[in-house]
């Protein structure tokens, strides 16, 4: 039978909840288990997919083409396991499918309420992503915080999943904080005391709390909230702070933290293999060289908007023996006089996707500066369209070069919109969403990278495509097409092959790289970047 573990957070949010998910599943994984995580997002947007990455983050994209809170890259990245359309929701979605239902007569006339009606389409998401993966644990994150008005419906949805698994079926994990005092030096547990008994008051017991903190546990404050908070001593995990992300499973497992929740749900007590994890932090923990990547970028502010590409970067970076001196450089403060002086320390350059006019000039004085300095250039998505109108105006002499995005009205829409999306620009849900197959063109630049096999699936998340009219100019003065959509109608890369490296993707790789399996792209710009 499927076992649940619901994992919930306390006190303040941060504190790493989506983490310490992936953890545990790569650790449940690990032991032969088949694990599924998703996550649940109280907000009433549909998605994350039109939400400012400056407040919510990057969005990331599955298989299936569902844009999903960033935690489930973590959950990616961790368990090694490829998300889909069951593995994230928001309140929004929940809400459009009780109404949707109650439009359609599926209550036969009852009065809609929060109990049952909301509550049991959060049951049937959460038992839906183990019936679709088969899979012998889901790991649920409640997205905010215990206490959270927006969050009550799913609290309670889990409490009722309990009941119907059965309890031996279910394991809640509590993650919250422990401060401490700086004059003092002390510990305090009454934070997570009160986080504890609003969640019991809900109904829900944590079996499991996991502390964060920035120093280890005392056994005062152990046996303090051991008791307290109804929980055995050793089911208190130590959560501090680690040099590498991907160190955070092993500091886990100092308290025996996969051995505790196996105990608890009365799991294969399988020894775990960890072998590829384990290679892969000791190449990360020898990395002698230091690379400068500059990521240049329209939402610089917030980091995690791009949390996948810096990420990746790291993976890259450690396949490479390198560690990654990651420079943020807010595209609107670039332009031709002073781009040398903003990116001339870095080795390589790397431009991400987004959305909008907003610092595309920057953006294009940055590419120029590349090509023609020969400095390694990485274009994803917008990286790859503004690539290719900065080479339509410098070396084809288009000056109106440009987006349909950005000016539809130029005669040089280089990037222009596909046929069916013309009137639903500016929607949600209008793009080009999901694994795409890409058709290699032999002996390019980009199927050495792949190793020279024939096509590719990849992830997009995108409107605009590269206008063909302009292909035979591009090809005539030295931009090439490293792949195309197996019709041959969609570009999905363009290459400058007088450079080292100066390569644009259409789609986002980054969304498929892992710690012990870096993406060859991102690899290959590494090594690029250090050759340099």
């Amino acid at each position: 039978m499927t076992k649940y573990i619901f994992v919930t957070g306390g006190v303040v949010s941060g504190l790493g909840k989506g983490i310490t998910a992936a953890s545990l599943g790569m650790m449940l994984k690990a032991k032969g288990l088949n694990v599924i995580a998703q996550k649940l997002d109280p907000y009433i947007n549909m998605d994350p997919g039109t939400m400012s990455p400056l407040q919510h983050g990057e969005v990331f994209v599955t298989e299936d083409g569902h844009e999903t809170d960033l935690d489930l890259g973590h959950y990616e990245r961790f368990i090694d396991v490829n998300l889909n359309k069951f593995s994230n929701i928001t309140t929004g979605r929940i809400y459009w499918n009780v109404l949707e239902n109650e439009r359609k007569g599926v209550y036969n006339g009852e009065t809609v309420q929060v109990i049952p009606h909301v509550t049991n389409e959060i049951k049937k998401f959460i038992y839906s992503v183990g019936k679709k993966n088969n899979a012998d644990i889901v790991i649920t994150e409640i997205g905010g915080t215990t206490g959270d008005i927006e969050g009550l419906p799913y609290i309670e949805a889990i409490r009722q999943v309990a009941n119907e698994a059965g309890r031996e079926n279910c394991l809640f994990v509590h993650v919250t904080l422990a401060p401490v005092i700086a004059s003092s030096g002390e510990m305090k547990s009454k934070p997570t005391q009160h986080s504890v008994k609003e969640l019991r008051s809900l109904g829900i017991q944590p079996n499991v709390i996991v502390l964060r903190c920035d120093r280890p546990i005392d056994d005062g404050t152990r046996a303090k909230i051991s008791m307290f908070c109804n929980v055995p001593p050793d089911c208190v995990i130590e959560n501090s702070d680690v040099k590498l992300l991907y160190d955070v499973p092993f500091m886990l497992e100092k308290s025996n933290f996969s051995d505790i929740v196996t105990r608890e749900l009365s799991l294969p007590d399988n020894k775990p293999d960890y072998s590829d994890w384990e290679k892969m932090l000791v190449k990360a923990h020898s990395r002698d060289k230091t690379v400068t990547i500059g990521l240049v970028g329209k939402y610089v502010q917030m980091y995690d908007a791009y949390l996948s590409v810096s990420e990746a970067l790291t993976h890259a970076g450690i396949e490479n023996g390198a560690n990654i001196n990651l420079k943020w450089i807010d595209a609107e403060k670039i332009n031709d006089k002073d781009v040398k002086k903003i990116l001339g320390g870095c080795d390589g350059i790397i431009i991400p996707g987004g959305f909008g006019e907003r610092g595309i000039e920057g953006l294009l004085s940055a590419i120029k500066y590349c090509r023609e300095s020969n400095v390694p250039y990485f274009g994803i998505c917008l990286g790859m369209q503004t690539a290719a109108i900065e080479f339509a105006r410098n070396v084809l002499g288009r000056a109106d070069a440009t987006s349909r995005e950005f000016n539809p009205h130029s005669q040089n829409k280089v990037i222009d919109i596909m046929d069916e999306q013309i009137g639903y620009e500016n929607t949600g849900g209008s793009m080009r969403l999901g694994a795409y197959e890409c058709t290699l063109t032999p002996n390019s630049k980009l199927s050495q990278i792949y190793g020279g096999q024939a096509s590719i699936f990849e992830r997009h998340r995108h409107r605009y495509e590269f206008n063909n009219n302009y292909k035979d100019a591009f090809i005539e003065n030295g931009m090439t097409f490293g792949g195309l959509s197996p019709d041959g109608n969609l570009v999905e890369s363009v290459e400058y092959a007088k450079n080292r490296f100066h390569i644009g993707v259409q789609y986002h790789p980054e969304f498929k790289s892992r710690p012990h399996k870096p993406h060859p792209l991102f690899v290959a710009f590494i090594k690029a970047a250090l050759e340099k």
